[in-house]
């Protein structure tokens, strides 16, 4: 079974769609699909718990997303060729051309 890192401010997370891209995609824009974690942060009026997060491609935008669909796992009937099991992944930064190697397979 596939152990799940802890999300701390400062990771890198890969969301599972990077897999979907081509070489050539890859290339064109290599870190697509990779973001940082800002920070946590709590909904003011339901008191959820949200992830502050930031683009590392384009023009590093900075998102929040509720934290229980940050981990989610991907939805595998919609997507069924992807091999991720989490919508998001904390990783090295080392292990993502690792990982990219890996899917060129």
């Amino acid at each position: 079974m596939e152990e799940r890192k802890e999300l701390s401010i400062g990771d890198t997370v890969v969301h599972f769609k990077r897999e979907l891209m081509s070489e050539e995609e890859l290339q064109k824009e290599p870190n697509k699909y990779l973001y940082h974690i800002e920070g946590f942060a709590t909904h003011s009026e339901t008191r959820e718990k949200m992830v502050v997060y930031r683009a590392l491609y384009g023009e590093g935008g900075l998102f929040v997303r509720p934290f229980d669909m940050f981990i989610s796992e991907v939805d595998k009937e919609k997507y069924p060729q992807v091999r991720a099991k989490y919508r998001f992944t904390a990783i090295d930064v080392e292990e993502v051309s690792q990982m990219e190697m890996e899917l060129c397979k």
